[in-house]
């Protein structure tokens, strides 16, 4: 029966059936070897098929790193005259403009929030400065730490901020705050929220036709008190109204796997059924780019 199937589909698809699946699975190589500078990736933009942008996480230099599919350095661009506090995403619009998400906030302490705007063509920097309505304290209660944000992108016009709350102490819930995309002085109140079942958000992206929003997250723990385990699970949600993205149908699909527990906090779509995760170094096992098939 199989035989037969095959032969059916190439009678239908012609001689080139073959060669142009295997040359699109080469397009998309299921594993990138970033470059040693990116040992602890936190943010991915892909601006086009063979141009990644990516940054890492907080304590690094204020640096943006571009790179292509196969993870060979293209650029990167030193931002020297800001710094890196916790920067946790990247996103960027139709204009060619960089945002840079400086909003990591893990202690709930941070008055400083802010997202850097960057013009790739003039190297103009700006910089959107917010903070919560719903914040009072700082930091608040444990069971009330919900305040730290580690995901966004851009959609029609504005920004879309997703918080993490804290792991040991919070209740899952994931907030759901929209940003105008310029320079400016802001205070935010979540349009939305859900919780998540014992998953932390740690990135999030939209895809190309606005579709579907991918949002990876993770929970940890320790096997006997002992060996550190974590779960990393990629949430896809489609068939929203608006921008009400979290009241979308929701599925969910296992992140690329590893031996040693990894964390997930950068991704992109390189496609609407192709999304490349960026996982930092660890232990024995350099940084990389990982490639997830978005199941329909």
């Amino acid at each position: 029966m199989k035989r037969i199937l095959k032969i059916i589909l190439l009678a239908v698809s012609g001689i080139f059936f073959i060669p142009v699946i295997v040359s699109a699975q080469k397009d998309k190589p299921k594993t990138i070897r970033l470059p040693a500078a990116l040992n602890e990736v936190s943010g991915l933009w892909i601006a086009s098929p063979d141009s990644l942008w990516w940054h890492n996480d907080g304590g690094h230099t204020p640096t943006l790193y571009c790179t292509d599919l196969s993870g060979n350095m293209l650029d990167s661009v030193n931002l020297k005259s800001i710094k890196n506090v916790d920067w946790e995403d990247l996103t960027a619009d139709d204009r060619g403009r960089i945002f840079i998400g400086d909003f990591g906030n893990n202690r709930n302490r941070r008055k400083d929030l802010k997202i850097y705007v960057y013009e790739i063509s003039t190297g103009k920097l700006d910089s959107i400065h917010f903070n919560y309505e719903e914040q009072t304290s700082f930091p608040p209660d444990r069971t009330h730490q919900n305040f730290d944000m580690e995901a966004f992108f851009y959609y029609q016009d504005s920004l879309h901020l997703f918080s993490k709350n804290r792991a040991k102490y919070g209740n899952y819930l994931t907030r759901h705050y929209v940003l105008p995309a310029k320079a400016g002085d802001y205070n935010i109140r979540a349009v939305d929220s859900l919780a998540f079942k014992r998953k932390l958000i740690t990135g999030v992206c939209i895809s190309p036709d606005g579709k579907t929003v991918a949002m990876t997250a993770y929970n940890y723990g320790r096997f006997l008190g002992v060996f550190p385990w974590v779960k990393n699970k990629v949430f896809l949600l489609s068939e929203f109204t608006g921008n009400r993205f979290l009241r979308g149908r929701m599925r969910k699909q296992r992140a690329p796997g590893f031996i040693f527990p990894k964390q997930y906090e950068a991704l992109d779509f390189w496609d609407e059924e192709t999304l490349y995760l960026g996982s930092e170094k660890i232990l024995f096992f350099k940084q990389k780019g990982k490639r997830l098939r978005v199941r329909r």
